[in-house]
C-alpha cells in the first residue's frame, strides 16, 4: 500500500496528493510535513534516532517525531497520530508555526513546509523500532552545544525548528537555560 503526502504551494495551500517516495525523488516536490518537540521539566527535550531503515537521513538524531499530515488532517491531529504510532503515547500539542526548507540527501531530498508542534509528557514511552532506533531525553543547554559541535548528526529540519523554538522562547522569556 502506497503512502501519500499532501502537495502544497509556497503559501501552504493544498494542491494535490503524490506518493511519498515520488515526492522525495531528485530535488523533491514541495509537500507538507511536521516536527513534534516534546519536553519535560521545561529543560529537557525528547530526541529520537531515526531508524537505519529510513530512506532519508537514517541514523540521524531528530526531534521527538517527524512525519507528514494525511488528507483532512491538521498539523496537530497528524502530530498526535504519529506520536502514538512511533512512541506509543499521545499528549496535548500546540502549533508554534511553520517554515520552508530544502534538504538534499544523495539522489533524494526533502522539500517541505514544516509545521512545528510542542507538547509536554513525562510518562511511559514504547518506540516503534521500524521508525526509531533509539530515544533519549536531552537537556536543552547540552543540546545547543551538541548541535553547534556536531551539526552533521542531526536532521536538517530539526536544527531549523530547534533554533526557531529557542529564538521564540528567548523573546518570550519562558525558558531557563
Amino acid at each position: 500500500m502506497s503512502e501519500f503526502v499532501l502537495l502544497v504551494d509556497k503559501k501552504d495551500k493544498e494542491i494535490g496528493l503524490l506518493e511519498k517516495e515520488r515526492a522525495h525523488q531528485g530535488k523533491g516536490i514541495l509537500h507538507r510535513g511536521f516536527l513534534v518537540l516534546i519536553f519535560r521539566k521545561k529543560d529537557e527535550i525528547l530526541l529520537q534516532r531515526r531508524s537505519p531503515k529510513k530512506p532519508l537521513f537514517p541514523g540521524y538524531w531528530d526531534g521527538t517525531c517527524a512525519s507528514h499530515p494525511q488528507k483532512g488532517e491538521s498539523y496537530v491531529s497528524a502530530g498526535k497520530r504519529r506520536l502514538k504510532e512511533e512512541l506509543g503515547f499521545s499528549c496535548k500539542l500546540k502549533f508554534l508555526g511553520k517554515f520552508f526548507y530544502f534538504a538534499p540527501y544523495g539522489k533524494k531530498a526533502e522539500r517541505e513546509i514544516c509545521g512545528i508542534l510542542k507538547g509536554e509528557y513525562e510518562g511511559k514511552i514504547e518506540f516503534n523500532p521500524d521508525e526509531i532506533s533509539g530515544i533519549k531525553w536531552e537537556k536543552i543547554k547540552n543540546l545547543k552545544r551538541k548541535i553547534k559541535k556536531y551539526p552533521q548528526i542531526f536532521t536538517p529540519w530539526f536544527k531549523i525548528a530547534f533554533k526557531r523554538y529557542i529564538d521564540r522562547n528567548k523573546k518570550e522569556d519562558k525558558i531557563e537555560l
